[in-house]
């Protein structure tokens, strides 16, 4: 922050077009606290809406913050938020919903309607040094992370999210498409819940190298992959995630699936797939989406600080806030996980 109380951002005005500006460091409301960033992690959404403008129905027009996995310290705290949380280190769980709604009084508040979230249109994003937040969506994370793991506890609430909705129990045998972080930590929390078997895959050899690490017990390229119908680990499988968006990818999964199987799809990508219709019937195969998360934080930050999830081992790159152009296109680069920026 500067001394007049400005601070600075980076701002995407259009595809390609990025630039960086300095705004009014913002100033917490009731229920509110004033977060210092220190890392937010780079997410493919970010990348996309870089290059193309547009997610789905979301179309960036006019200009917008990316950034949406941060973690940060608190410096200031506003009505009926206790002075005592000055100083705590937080991540971030970026979106807001509505109190009152339907979903959000089920517990589903990721599917509220109206949920805010960070870097979608129109909500500004976090690639700034200074972001208001709810507090009660800043959670409080031990000295034993580091801020780039804080940051990443995001994209372990997705891994964690999808294999709740996949019901991974003791000896499930686990397909996962796409070997970038999501994938790599569906893997990792696959195997703490209990499978006994988990399988990842990706168009690209170089991604597969640290599967591995992250809990696979097997791995294959779509070039080398045995055939749907051969025996285990061609198919048989209990649970496949998709964490690609790709129909090839995830057709395929399907194809591997045993009878009564679950299909987990997490990877935004095709708008629609034309899905074998025979196959789902006949195997009795259950299809479901995960949007986002609910009810995660306090399970990743337990599995991040006792070691059971390696999320410092995604990191590839750190890039400042004049230097995010980089890291959006960091991605592309081989051996490349997580870009982390540093505001």
């Amino acid at each position: 922050m500067t001394g007049n109380g400005s601070m600075l951002v980076s701002v995407l005005d259009g595809p390609g077009q990025l630039r960086t500006e300095h705004r009014p460091v913002p100033q917490p409301g009731t229920g509110e606290v004033l977060v210092r960033i220190r890392s937010v992690g780079v997410c493919g959404s970010d990348t996309h809406y870089y290059r193309e403008g547009r997610i789905g129905d979301y179309v960036v027009t006019e200009p917008l913050v990316l950034g949406h996995e941060p973690s940060g310290q608190i410096v200031a705290v506003g009505d009926s938020v206790p002075a005592k949380r000055v100083g705590q280190r937080v991540s971030l769980e970026p979106g807001i919903p509505t109190p009152t709604s339907a979903q959000t009084l089920a517990g589903h508040y990721n599917l509220d309607p109206q949920v805010r979230f960070f870097a979608t249109p129109p909500i500004d994003g976090v690639f700034s040094e200074y972001a208001v937040h709810p507090a009660a969506f800043c959670h409080p994370v031990p000295d034993s992370l580091s801020d780039d793991a804080a940051a990443l506890l995001e994209p372990l609430s997705v891994a964690i999210a999808a294999c709740r909705a996949g019901q991974i129990g003791l000896g499930a045998k686990v397909f996962v498409a796409g070997a970038g972080p999501v994938g790599l930590l569906v893997a990792q929390v696959a195997r703490i819940s209990g499978a006994t078997a988990v399988v990842v895959t990706d168009t690209r050899a170089e991604r597969l190298e640290p599967a591995a690490r992250y809990g696979a017990t097997g791995a294959f390229t779509a070039t080398d992959a045995p055939p749907a119908g051969a025996p285990f680990p061609g198919g048989g499988y209990d649970v496949f995630i998709d964490a690609t968006g790709a129909e090839p990818a995830v057709i395929g999964g399907l194809h591997r699936l045993a009878p009564r199987g679950r299909a987990v799809l997490v990877g935004m990508g095709a708008d629609s797939i034309a899905l074998p219709v025979p196959l789902l019937q006949s195997r009795e195969l259950v299809i479901t989406g995960t949007f986002r998360y609910a009810n995660t934080w306090p399970t990743a930050i337990e599995l991040a600080a006792s070691g059971q999830v390696d999320l410092d081992g995604l990191v590839t790159s750190r890039h400042g806030l004049d230097d995010v152009k980089a890291a959006l296109e960091a991605g592309g680069q081989p051996g490349a996980l997580k870009a982390i920026v540093t505001p």
